[in-house]
């Protein structure tokens, strides 16, 4: 299962060179090239705010899908943000750790407040991000999901697991760039994963990239009015 091609990207130092993306745009056309092989019937494009929709644009276009974007936060454990408690997706969906929760004692009242205040930002940027844009329907769809890069792999698990929730036929993770520890946990919960490069010496997502400039709300706007045929 899956592909990692390495040569498209450098592997870091067991090539003695970092060879970059130009920009997510270019990661994008790389990624949707592999895709596009994978012949999928049917697929939607879904792009991990904000970051991530650049290149799941470009994807969509490669693949003549439509595009889509996906709210979802991690719960945070207290003091340990990057570590996982669950996760809060768009559409009221939440999911736990519950190993996580029960091996560091994290109370029910503490949970309950950490899990509504993800939810609340879940909303604020679900309804910034979208707007009067309704969601596509992924169930029984196959779903490419895409990301500009991944590091630790907890906000992309988490997106896997509510598309999982809501049934989609087939899921496939697309990524530029990923630390090979995230490769490892993520890639059994995909059906299927293009990797482009897992560097054995991975630091961060932007050293991969000539230009890793923030995306904006406004551009995720305008990408998916692109997307859906607006002027």
């Amino acid at each position: 299962m899956g592909m990692v091609d390495d040569s498209a990207a450098g592997t870091g130092a067991s090539h003695g060179r970092i060879q970059h993306f130009r920009d997510r745009a270019e990661a994008g056309r790389r990624l949707g090239t592999r895709a596009a092989a994978w012949g999928a019937d049917d697929p939607v494009v879904v792009g991990l705010p904000r970051g991530g929709v650049p290149v799941a644009y470009e994807v969509a276009r490669a693949l003549g899908a439509p595009l889509d974007i996906l709210v979802v936060r991690k719960i945070g454990a207290p003091g340990q943000p990057e570590l996982a408690l669950g996760a809060v997706g768009e559409g009221g969906i939440r999911l736990f750790n519950h190993d996580v929760i029960a091996a560091l004692g994290v109370s029910a009242a503490t949970l309950e407040k950490l899990t509504e205040a993800t939810a609340a930002e879940v909303e604020r940027r679900t309804v910034l991000l979208r707007g009067d844009r309704p969601p596509l329907e992924p169930a029984g769809r196959a779903v490419v999901l895409v990301d500009d890069g991944i590091a630790t792999g907890a906000t992309v698990r988490a997106a896997m697991a509510v598309l999982r929730r809501r049934q989609v036929r087939e899921l496939l993770l697309a990524v530029p760039v990923t630390a090979p520890e995230a490769l490892r946990m993520l890639g059994p919960l995909a059906d299927d994963l293009i990797c482009l490069a897992a560097p054995s010496d991975f630091r961060a997502v932007g050293l991969y990239y000539d230009d890793f400039e923030q995306t904006t709300d406004d551009q995720v706007h305008r990408l998916l009015e692109l997307a859906d045929g607006a002027p």
